[in-house]
């Protein structure tokens, strides 16, 4: 049963995802592509989606993937599955706070699992940048294609816009340049 199935799998992705959204990444990938509900050029065109619109990230896939999956109801059970764990795992804090402010064992877990979510990460945006920049495999005929060396402008742009110092640019206005720019090279290049 799809629904049961969702919610299973969104639940397990919430429950193991530590650091975030973004941590999520990678684990949901691998869950999604798995059970065939996106492919990879899909989960990309989403993250970049998702990353652009309000509301969190898991959430945001889970609720298309169970809607593209079993409408509504799907929608529902995915989101729900990956809302959950967080939500009991919020609620023992909250009840047992004092004794977790000074446990050496709890210090010692966000020991170990910070630099495990920045680990996901990595893997997350390598294996998107993959995807993005040599979708087809590392060869020669890559160098012919535009969408190459246009996805390495606007990333390299992007990138400079983000780590500048001496000017903080808003978020928004960087993905709104990077949507400008995407627009403009797909029209030019008939991408």
């Amino acid at each position: 049963m799809i629904f049961l199935k969702l919610f299973w799998t969104f639940f397990k992705i919430g429950a193991f995802t530590f650091g975030g959204g973004l941590a999520m990444l990678r684990i949901a990938q691998e869950q999604v592509l798995n059970n065939g509900w996106l492919n990879a050029d899909q989960i990309i065109d989403f993250v970049a989606l998702s990353e652009s619109t309000p509301g969190p990230f898991a959430i945001n896939m889970a609720t298309y993937v169970g809607a593209s999956q079993g409408g509504v109801l799907g929608a529902a059970c995915a989101t729900l599955g990956v809302v959950l764990p967080s939500f009991i795992v919020i609620l023992l804090v909250a009840r047992f706070y004092q004794q977790f402010k000074t446990s050496h064992t709890v210090k010692g877990l966000m020991t170990g699992l910070k630099p495990t979510a920045i680990g996901l990460i990595a893997s997350a945006v390598i294996s998107m940048a993959i995807t993005v920049f040599i979708p087809n495999g590392l060869h020669i005929t890559i160098f012919k294609n535009p969408e190459l060396y246009i996805s390495a402008v606007i990333f390299a742009l992007c990138a400079f816009l983000v780590f500048n110092k001496r000017k903080k640019i808003q978020p928004v206005l960087i993905i709104c340049i990077a949507a400008v720019l995407g627009i403009i090279a797909g029209y030019a290049f008939n991408l």
